[in-house]
């Protein structure tokens, strides 16, 4: 009996040590056996203990365990949780709420940290905006009386002309019957030189009136001065530009019939232009009058227009969440045509340093923003912050990070794909622990029911129980199959006893009982029971 003691000892003693080191010899040679977990420490003396999981997570980091080794609904594996590993790090206070990834793992993501520190917020905000003419520059040419065009001299949108040039000539009776009132009147205010003081009167009124009338009809003071030299009507008269510019639109025909009021030309003077660019909502508050203006057109490559922000329209465009802003531009050479597209930069003043991040570092869910903050050892801890300003590389922080503190920039998102970020988040500002593996799921609802033990079966932790009627859920009198949410809950069970108990679902058709009383009069226990 000694002898075959001290065999089944020794034998036993090999099995433990061939185990351990076959552990070790996987971890040495990069084989991740837990792979990337909450941070956590177990006790010194833990390594020499049996590792038995206490229970498997969920991969995704959802609230869901499990007793035994299963698949979630993608089929991945649920994780081993051991012993030491469930509540964190025991020597540190805010442990829950931090990541722990190995050195390899954070090498192989590429990882990399940089300090918070202050800097100056330099911001250029950017725009996309499109040329127009200066509304002040545009001029229409209509005549104040019906008339016919006789003959064109500019027939040709597009055309540049300068100003005093002839346009069209034009015949209208009322026109001819004008200047020969104005003629009559200015030979009978010379025939009436000698004449007395009433009589040369009347006809200075008669000719002022005719006078009064040919410039209202917008006919030039040299042609005035030409019909009172000649005393003769002309059957037509020219009209000429006012301005130097561009015919943006011409719809005067040779031979047509023009009404008082009708255009027939529109001239624009583009020597000067506006971009009218849409700047989002969140950055109208940087732009004021007078700010300095960039402007670069894909049609000229590497020229670079500057001006000034003439006016903030005080609309937004409640589709595109915009502002129009105005920007006037000199227009050397008429390069900037209207209708062409620019890419406006509008740098803004700097207003001192600011305790700063970059960009990159910040996680943003849609209802707050977090960074991951090095402790070192490959350990990370989530921060949910309060931000300021953004500039075009960096945030300001307002409350989360210290200055000098390392953030992670780079395969921060990596990070959360491989180490449950989501699951350490949810413990930040939590009031309570972590909940335990044999608690419901949060907002999972208790239902109750009595009954009697069928059959159990201790290795996967489930048993079938003939039940009665559940009214919660409108369940008639059944035999199902349940898990138990922990072993402890089966201990000192056997087929045919009757039973009390509380049970939830966890997944789809997967019932859990969380606490039972084998005394069936007894109203169902909770789980600590």
């Amino acid at each position: 009996m000694k002898g075959s003691t001290g065999v089944a000892l020794g034998v036993a003693l090999g099995v433990v040590f061939a185990g351990a080191g076959g552990y070790y010899w996987l971890e040495a040679n990069g084989v991740p056996l837990r792979g990337v977990t909450l941070a956590s420490s177990s006790a010194a003396g833990s390594a020499a203990k049996e590792r038995q999981p206490l229970y498997y997570r969920n991969p995704m980091g959802l609230p869901d365990t499990s007793p035994v080794p299963k698949k979630d609904p993608m089929g991945m594996d649920y994780i081993p949780v051991y012993a030491g590993e469930e509540s964190g790090e025991r020597d540190e206070p805010a442990a829950a709420g931090r990541v722990r990834i190995s050195t390899e793992k954070v090498q192989k993501l590429g990882v990399r940290t940089e300090a918070a520190q202050r800097r100056a917020l330099d911001r250029v905000v950017r725009a996309v905006g499109r040329v127009e003419p200066d509304e002040r520059r545009l001029y229409v040419i209509a005549p104040k009386f019906e008339g016919y065009v006789e003959r064109l001299h500019v027939n040709v949108t597009g055309q540049p002309i300068g100003k005093g040039q002839p346009l069209f000539d034009v015949y209208s009776p009322e026109l001819v019957s004008a200047q020969r009132e104005y003629a009559i009147a200015a030979q009978g205010m010379e025939a009436l030189r000698d004449a007395d003081e009433p009589a040369r009167a009347g006809m200075r009124q008669l000719a002022e009136a005719s006078l009064a009338r040919l410039r209202n009809w917008d006919i030039s003071g040299e042609q005035i001065k030409a019909l009172a030299r000649s005393g003769a009507a002309r059957r037509t008269l020219t009209f000429r530009s006012p301005v130097a510019g561009v015919v943006t639109e011409k719809k005067a025909v040779q031979g047509m019939r023009f009404m008082p009021g009708e255009t027939l030309y529109q001239i624009a003077d583009l020597s000067s232009v506006w971009v009218i660019a849409d700047v989002f909502e969140q950055d109208i508050g940087l732009i004021a009058p007078g700010a300095v203006a960039r402007a670069r057109l894909n049609a000229y490559p590497g020229t670079l227009f500057e001006g000034k922000v003439s006016y903030v329209y005080p609309t937004l465009n409640a589709a595109t969440r915009t502002v129009p802003v105005r920007v006037e531009l000199d227009n050397p050479g008429l390069l900037l045509k209207p209708a062409m597209f620019a890419q406006l930069e509008l740098p803004v003043e700097t207003r001192g340093t600011a305790l700063t991040v970059p960009a990159s570092a910040v996680i943003d869910s849609g209802t707050r923003q977090i960074v991951l903050v090095e402790l070192g050892e490959g350990r990370f801890e989530p921060r949910e912050l309060r931000l300021g300003a953004r500039g075009d590389s960096q945030v300001e922080i307002l409350d989360g990070v210290k200055e000098g503190e390392r953030v992670v920039v780079a395969a921060n998102f990596l990070i959360d794909a491989e180490s449950n970020l989501k699951a350490a988040l949810a413990g930040l500002g939590a009031a309570e622990t972590r909940p335990r593996p044999d608690s419901p799921a949060a907002g999972a609802v208790s239902h109750r029911a009595e009954g009697q033990i069928e059959d159990i079966d201790p290795a996967s932790g489930a048993l079938n129980v003939s039940h009665g009627p559940v009214a919660t859920l409108n369940w008639p009198a059944m035999t199902m199959e349940f898990k138990a949410a922990h072993a402890a809950l089966l201990e000192g069970l056997r087929p045919g006893e009757r039973i009390a108990f509380e049970f939830v679902e966890r997944g789809q058709g997967e019932w859990v009982i969380t606490s039972l009383d084998a005394s069936p009069e007894a109203k169902p226990a909770h789980a600590g029971h």
